[in-house]
């Protein structure tokens, strides 16, 4: 006899919210849970959160079809950057980009090279027509749902400096993305206005300077 037997893998999703709503039931032991939640869907990634200067301003000036030239132009530029620096594209809302590198070194030396890209490109262009990229990275023990979502305290830091603090052409990091590759790139710490505990030190990386040598197995570091 021949048995036959369909087997329904749950996504990511189904999964997670499955747990979830266990660990609401009444006397459930939620540290149990979340170190299962953790177990499935933890892992370490460098996080890169981006966003265009001034975009508002522009919007309100030029309209909204300038608003769209600019998002088509600044994905079509940066797109293949990531790509080619093996970063994946979780998702794109408004102006704003968010990506995954495994290797923080990578993430570094895209955010270097989007920001090169870019300015070859504004050389170019008139004033309102030039992309402006803000950029902040972070690195850490996040929770990957699938290769839709990503959540936790270093995906929270890299969008505050990518989103709220980082300035025209800068690309900031937070201390623990130096601490894996600092020594092979320029960075100074940079002075905020209001010091965020929640993000700790803050560093602005030089990336007009180059980046130092290094050999290829060390490229291949976490």
């Amino acid at each position: 006899m021949i048995y036959s037997r369909n087997i329904r893998f749950s996504s990511s999703e189904e999964r997670l919210s499955k747990l979830l709503a266990k660990r609401l039931e009444e006397g459930a032991d939620k540290k149990i849970i979340d170190e299962k939640i953790w177990d499935l869907f933890g892992e370490e990634w460098a996080v890169m959160f981006t966003d265009l200067t001034g975009f508002s301003r522009k919007v309100e000036k030029f309209g909204i079809v300038h608003f769209l030239q600019t998002i088509y132009e600044s994905e079509r530029l940066l797109v293949p950057v990531i790509e080619e620096y093996d970063g994946i594209l979780i998702k794109m809302e408004g102006d704003s980009m968010l990506v995954i590198f495994r290797n923080v070194l990578k993430a570094v030396e895209c955010s270097k090279a989007m920001q090169e890209c870019l300015r070859e490109y504004n050389k170019t262009r008139v004033e309102e027509e030039k992309v402006l990229l803000c950029v902040g990275l972070g690195w850490g023990k996040i929770l990957k749902i699938g290769d839709f979502d990503v959540f936790g305290s270093p995906v929270n830091r890299a969008s505050k400096l990518g989103e709220e603090i980082a300035a025209s052409g800068e690309v900031l990091l937070t201390g623990d993305v130096v601490s894996k590759c600092g020594k092979y790139f320029c960075f100074e710490k940079k002075k905020l206005k209001e010091q965020k505990e929640e993000l700790g030190e803050v560093y602005l990386l030089d990336w007009q300077s180059g980046s130092i040598s290094r050999t290829e197995d060390k490229r291949g570091q976490d």
